[in-house]
């Protein structure tokens, strides 16, 4: 995926000013795709640029806002980078390799990593399970929410996957070797 796609999807649901976005990002599609909020900047300008997104400014707002909204041009890049064919992703994880080099170099402190790492897992379910309560408390009607909802419940499965997989991983360190 690429950041100017992530940024023309948010642009496509609701228009609004780089700060606004960075915002956005972090409490939405951020948690799937990262970036600081000087690349998002940086990448909006580029959008600019291309004619992809058009930028007005904020009246009565302070040091230059601009609002920025998706144009007809980006809409199309969007639409075209949706039915793109896509490899399945490969997966680069460290955390399995390490697992795989205390299986041939342990025992090792890597339990403590691995309790560590399912904590931070727990607290992401919690973030998006509260997301879920906030967001979706009924069965969304529409399709556009469904979908929505869609990608909210694969972070939330991907997310208690990984926590049994790290108290599975536990359970076998902690078996006498």
């Amino acid at each position: 995926m690429s950041l100017p796609h992530a940024l023309l999807t948010s642009l496509a649901e609701r228009p609004g000013s780089g700060s606004e976005l960075a915002g956005r990002f972090d409490r939405s599609i951020g948690y799937f795709w990262q970036a600081t909020h000087q690349q998002i900047y940086r990448e909006l300008a580029r959008l600019e640029a291309a004619g992809w997104v058009e930028a007005e400014p904020v009246e009565g707002a302070r040091g230059g806002k601009r609002r920025f909204r998706i144009l007809p041009p980006g809409r199309e890049e969007l639409r075209r980078w949706v039915n793109e064919r896509q490899d399945a992703p490969a997966i680069r994880d460290e955390l399995m390799v390490r697992i795989r080099a205390e299986a041939v170099v342990g025992p090792t402190d890597l339990a403590e990593e691995l309790a560590a790492v399912a904590e931070r897992h727990r607290g992401k379910l919690a973030a998006y399970l509260e997301i879920e309560a906030r967001d979706f408390p009924s069965d969304p009607a529409s399709p556009e929410r469904r979908l929505q909802h869609l990608v909210l419940k694969a972070g939330i499965a991907f997310e208690r996957h990984r926590i049994a997989f790290c108290d599975e991983a536990l359970a076998i360190l902690q078996t006498p070797r």
